[in-house]
């Protein structure tokens, strides 16, 4: 396994669509290794292969669980409900966006064998799968936000909702 480098905004891979996993060998579990490694290290909660420079689409997702999911040509067949919240991105470093993401999703995808699987996600999940599988399709989360929030200003923010309730009480 190897720590692999996180592309960031302004780089053109990740403004490309993805190509299907064809191949289910010993070179996709290694890249799906590698994947695992780098968003532990990142300490994040998703990644998608254009990330690292790699236009395939596998994704990894931590769920609620804390379970880490690998999503190999992943699809969403189901969705409801909407969601309106923060999301950052590795890719996107020191920035911080609203967006909206339906409240529950349905996601059918391949494991790092080739077997096909159905997996859902509600709340952060749901956001997570949406998010990277956008990263698939070459789209960032700045492109659908409402609002961006530089870091500092989000701890601005949360510092002025934590004084309002300090004061509510």
């Amino acid at each position: 396994m190897a720590l692999r480098t996180i592309l960031t905004q302004g780089d053109p891979v990740l403004n490309k669509r993805a190509h299907a996993v064809t191949s289910f060998d010993s070179k996709l579990h290694d890249l799906i290794d590698d994947m695992r490694e780098t968003l532990t290290d990142a300490e994040g909660l998703g990644l998608a292969a254009p990330q690292i420079g790699i236009l395939r689409r596998v994704v990894i997702v931590i769920n609620e669980k804390d379970e880490m999911l690998e999503l190999v040509n992943p699809e969403i067949i189901d969705q409801s409900g909407e969601q309106e919240g923060l999301e950052g991105c590795l890719s996107v470093p020191g920035y911080y966006g609203e967006v909206k993401r339906p409240a529950w999703v349905k996601v059918r995808a391949q494991d790092r064998n080739g077997n096909f699987f159905e997996v859902e996600g509600t709340e952060m999940t749901a956001r997570c799968f949406c998010h990277e599988l956008a990263h698939l399709e070459g789209q960032l989360y700045t492109e659908i936000a409402t609002r961006m929030y530089t870091v500092e200003e989000l701890d601005e923010m949360l510092e002025r909702e934590r004084e309002k309730e300090e004061k509510r009480q």
